[in-house]
């Protein structure tokens, strides 16, 4: 049994050799398959198999055997694609914050493997929608800098971009996806500090007010009960 990881679309040989200790058997026959599948073996020697196989995309991976005919003798190949390609996303993997009405960039990176092409996604519950930028100009502009980076940029916000995007990088044996977060603020959010400064100014300075004329009314009452006092000693 043996395992054969792949990076990209290539040609390979897979090849059966029978156990020398095995050389007393006669009429020998070999079946190869893939899963249930019979293929037909292409090269043949004396006591060796072998298939030719053109790997294009994900669909030709999976499990490949040869069985001896009439014995417990088999052998197993699993072809699988590399999965260390993922895209990787640029900076931390915090949320990205910003503002109703501005305007947010997202960015994703390949690194090591080019993709044939690049999907964005935004998430709709437990959906994920593509997103076409030709139909949605005016909201969304997809730029592929490299073939290795693509850029999704959107415009306008309002509260209900705010959420979970995917960018999806398609390779010739597979696809992987990257997980980006976007959080969409109000713009009362970075005023309430503000309006709380404010809100505590204009308390104080009422608090001030009212006890400037409390202490100028008490002190005309004091003056006017002075005044009356005099008036009635004369």
């Amino acid at each position: 049994e043996k395992n054969i990881t792949l990076d990209r679309a290539a040609r390979i040989e897979l090849s059966c050799r029978l156990d020398n200790k095995y050389s007393h058997l006669k009429s020998l026959q070999v079946t190869w398959k893939r899963g249930n599948e019979t293929i037909r073996h292409m090269n043949k020697t004396e006591n060796s198999w072998s298939i030719q196989l053109r790997i294009l995309d994900n669909s030709n991976l999976g499990g490949y055997s040869c069985t001896l005919k009439g014995e417990e003798i088999s052998a197993m190949f699993h072809l699988q694609g590399k999965n260390y390609f993922v895209p990787k996303i640029e900076g931390k993997e915090k949320p990205i914050v910003s503002y109703e009405g501005d305007t947010a960039v997202m960015i994703c990176k390949s690194f090591g493997y080019t993709p044939i092409a690049w999907t964005w996604y935004m998430t709709n519950g437990s959906e994920q929608i593509a997103i076409n930028d030709s139909l949605l100009a005016d909201k969304y502009v997809i730029n592929r800098l490299s073939a290795n980076v693509t850029h999704l940029k959107i415009l306008k916000l309002t509260k209900e971009d705010d959420g979970v995007y995917w960018c999806e990088a398609a390779f010739e044996l597979g696809k992987s996806k990257g997980k980006l977060k976007l959080r969409v603020l109000s713009l009362m959010v970075p005023l309430k500090p503000f309006l709380a400064i404010v809100a505590e100014v204009v308390i104080l300075v009422t608090i001030v007010f009212v006890y400037e004329m409390y202490s100028k009314k008490k002190e005309k009452s004091a003056e006017d009960e002075k005044e009356f006092d005099q008036v009635e000693q004369l």
